[in-house]
């Protein structure tokens, strides 16, 4: 019995360890995100879209010259920008590089190409995911 409990306790301890995810594993999903958002983008599914930002007021966005705060203030102009499938067409992301910033937080850069009714467009991008509570979230963008 005596040797039986501290193998037991030992065996939890193991049992209960878990793994930290490895920078491969992050970029997977970063990249899943991005991928889900192409497709929720092409349905015209902008709330589906911003699924993939940080849900909070500190959001940060900054295109045309201009910072705008607030997950409800980019979704607003996403949706005024782009009112519907002619405008927001089909999303096509090109990653050029996703660099780690630190243990919770990468910066990506990349191209995105839209091809829609509305004209052609096409630009470039930065932004920054963090995890919170788990999650990545993009809490920075900079599109032109």
């Amino acid at each position: 019995m005596k040797t039986l409990l501290p193998t037991i306790l030992l065996l939890l301890v193991f049992a209960c360890k878990t793994t930290k995810p490895t920078a491969t594993d992050d970029i997977t999903i970063i990249r899943s995100i991005l991928s889900q958002q192409e497709k929720d983008w092409s349905a015209n599914d902008l709330e589906g879209f911003m699924a993939g930002y940080w849900q909070s007021e500190e959001l940060t966005y900054f295109s045309r010259g201009k910072i705008s705060k607030g997950w409800q203030t980019t979704l607003a102009n996403y949706k005024r920008n782009y009112p519907s499938k002619k405008e927001t067409g089909e999303l096509k992301f090109e990653i050029a590089n996703i660099t780690k910033i630190s243990e919770d937080a990468y910066w990506v850069m990349g191209s995105y190409f839209l091809t829609r009714e509305a004209g052609d467009a096409n630009g470039t991008f930065m932004i920054v995911f963090k995890r919170i509570n788990g999650e990545w979230k993009i809490i920075g963008d900079s599109s032109c």
